[in-house]
């Protein structure tokens, strides 16, 4: 080989290292992301499981929306307290006291206590269940299915399905919100663990309805809400409602509701 022919190779080898010196800067800049430090300290505290329980596409959504404060040093219901003060220091705020809260569901209908409309043969889970017509099988259209859809993305197995509707085991539940997401007729609902009065239904029929399809469902007589010491109940679309921040946990809408389904733990 010649020593111009080495040149030749030389300068052409050169010429592709500076093109793709050039492609790589272009690329550089036009897929450049910022990194957030502030962002990434959050995130290494967060449980990583990216739930969704509090409310952002997952846990780097999150810690973004904490670092820009748009969000709580609070907003990671699975991390809790514990979590909240390390992402309070990071953020140089005070973590304010946090109140945990679980899962329940709004449904006292077992199976002795529901009637049905029709004989059901689909698929066993409530996803299907809720395209039958008028989404139910039970002659109550709001309450549980029983199928336990809830519980299978449960990571945490805090759920579990008893004589036909979904139970919660609340030591075992963190709020991260998935069973509310997936339960087709949004039974479930996140309250403050320590609430001990508690309305077990869904139904928005009115009583006579309410009576042929279950003994155990809201009547929207009011009782509870006339009786109630501090107007901590409403009625709102014929069913009982707690306003928890008002409720004193007296248990006289216990007492008084006819079908007991309010229940004063």
């Amino acid at each position: 080989m010649s020593f111009n022919e080495v040149l030749i190779a030389v300068g052409i080898l050169c010429g592709i290292s500076i093109i793709i010196g050039v492609a790589l800067s272009i690329a550089e800049k036009v897929f450049h992301v910022d990194v957030n430090i502030l962002s990434a300290k959050i995130c290494e505290e967060l449980p990583g499981i990216n739930c969704g329980g509090c409310g952002f596409a997952g846990c780097d959504s999150c810690a973004e929306a904490i670092s820009k404060g748009e969000a709580p040093v609070s907003a990671c219901p699975v991390g809790g307290e514990r979590v909240a003060k390390r992402i309070a220091d990071i953020m140089g705020q005070k973590a304010e006291p946090m109140q945990r809260k679980v899962a329940y569901v709004k449904c006292d209908g077992s199976c002795e206590k529901r009637q049905t409309d029709y004989n059901y043969y689909g698929l066993k889970t409530c996803t299907y269940a809720a395209t039958m017509p008028d989404s139910s099988y039970y002659a109550c259209k709001f309450g549980c299915l029983g199928y336990g859809t809830c519980a299978e993305v449960c990571d945490h197995h805090a759920i579990k399905v008893e004589d036909g509707k979904a139970v919660v085991d609340e030591s075992l539940c963190v709020a991260c919100g998935k069973c509310l997401k997936v339960c087709p007729h949004g039974l479930i609902e996140l309250i403050p663990a320590n609430a001990s009065v508690r309305v077990q239904c869904s139904s928005a029929d009115k009583g006579k309805t309410v009576r042929n399809a279950c003994t155990s469902g809201c009547l929207g007589c009011g009782i509870c809400a006339r009786n109630c010491p501090n107007d901590a109940i409403i009625l709102d679309n014929n069913l009982a409602k707690i306003d928890y921040f008002k409720c004193s946990k007296c248990g006289i809408c216990a007492e008084k509701c006819p079908r007991h389904i309010i229940k004063h733990y």
